[in-house]
């Protein structure tokens, strides 16, 4: 990515600032006690200052250019990119640092002095151990003085963003079997326009007339239309507790979103309404990549809702839920996911996914709500077949 270079931002920074003040200070006492001493170490500090400032005069023309091979792996993988640094001036420009912030960390980069036209290519590697949203750049020159008085930075490009998603498993006839299961079940309210065919009735005015079922209505002398039964669109929900006192550290929380981030997937490759809510709200994503995108970034908190406040926001984000997953760690205690399988209305399916980290696979009900524990992501597929089974 190339960008238009950014005013530069000349800075004094701290110790240019006591500097200059030590200058002043020195001074003024040097002459209400008539110390002599004291004024030359402050004509000699506002020498130093001025000195530095020379550092930083002149102006570099650049063009810099970021490039990451991708913007998308998954934990582990290797995430490599470059930035190329070319020379735009019309004559030799003298080496320079230049500054590439990556998440919270700064690169420090080292640019040879450069002819007319020619490119500096310096390659990097991004960390990519842990799930996570990093801001790559802006890629920013850095010119200051030998004694840290001035710094003068200017910014060549916008930032590019990496986005490291977890891990996730295949869940092929486990997870989306409950929602077949489901589909397509008819229920007791009636309708005009459906697909399941309930019985006939007599036509009311603003009936639809591709309905009417003219044998019966030649046979009565009575126009008479199908009367259908709705039947039940399926509508995952995926509510995950992001609250620090759920789970017993990280490893469980990171098992319990690529435990959420493996639901979601396989039923957006399904075709499947998904909606995934998390302590901070509902995921916005309407693709596998995008909520792949989305749930990246999720991080815990201790200020986050628990398991039962996210939970009661799931049931009322999605109204029309038919089959509901709560994700959870060993922290949540039993009460808490009894309250939060009460949350969604009476017909949805819900089923708790509790993660302990390194445990084996075991299925107990709290009341009529089952909780599947799993140890590892590698356990979900087999745990959820047994709760179908």
């Amino acid at each position: 990515m190339t960008a238009v270079r950014a005013p530069g931002l000349r800075v004094l920074t701290p110790i240019g600032w006591t500097a200059a003040l030590a200058a002043i200070v020195l001074y003024g006492v040097s002459r209400w006690t008539g110390w002599q001493e004291l004024a030359v170490a402050a004509v000699g500090l506002a020498a130093a200052v001025l000195m530095a400032a020379v550092f930083i005069v002149g102006r570099s023309k650049y063009v810099v250019q970021l490039d990451l091979r991708t913007q998308r792996v998954v934990v582990g993988e290797p995430a490599n990119g470059r930035m190329l640094v070319t020379n735009a001036a019309g004559s030799r420009l003298l080496p320079v640092r230049m500054e590439l912030p990556v998440g919270s960390a700064v690169a420090s980069i080292g640019v040879p002095g450069l002819g007319r036209g020619v490119t500096h290519e310096e390659l990097f590697v991004i960390p990519t151990a842990r799930r996570a949203v990093i801001a790559v750049g802006p890629a920013r020159s850095v010119r200051g003085d030998a004694f840290g008085l001035f710094r003068r930075t200017v910014r060549w490009t916008e930032p590019e963003v990496l986005y490291v998603h977890p891990r996730t498993v295949p869940l092929q006839g486990t997870s989306p079997g409950f929602i077949q299961d489901l589909e397509g079940q008819a229920t007791k309210e009636l309708s005009n326009n459906d697909v399941s065919f309930h019985a006939l009735r007599g036509y009311v005015p603003g009936d639809d007339r591709r309905y009417v079922h003219w044998k019966t209505t030649a046979r009565t002398g009575t126009l008479m239309v199908h009367q259908f039964e709705e039947t039940k669109r399926s509508h995952l929900a995926i509510a995950l507790s992001t609250r620090t006192s759920d789970y017993a550290g990280d490893q469980e929380f990171e098992i319990a979103v690529a435990s959420g981030a493996s639901l979601g997937v396989q039923a957006y490759r399904e075709e499947r309404a998904t909606s995934v809510v998390s302590g901070a709200g509902v995921l916005r994503a309407s693709t596998a990549r995008g909520l792949l995108d989305a749930i990246s970034g999720v991080e815990l908190s201790p200020a986050a809702e628990g398991v039962t406040a996210v939970a009661r926001n799931a049931a009322a984000a999605v109204p029309d839920v038919s089959v509901a997953i709560i994700l959870c760690g060993s922290g949540s205690s039993s009460g808490e996911i009894r309250s939060a399988g009460m949350a969604f209305p009476t017909g949805v399916r819900v089923v708790v996914v509790r993660v302990v980290l390194n445990s084996a696979i075991s299925i107990r009900r709290i009341g009529s709500l089952p909780v599947v524990t799993v140890g590892a992501l590698d356990d979900l597929a087999r745990a959820l077949r047994a709760v179908r089974a």
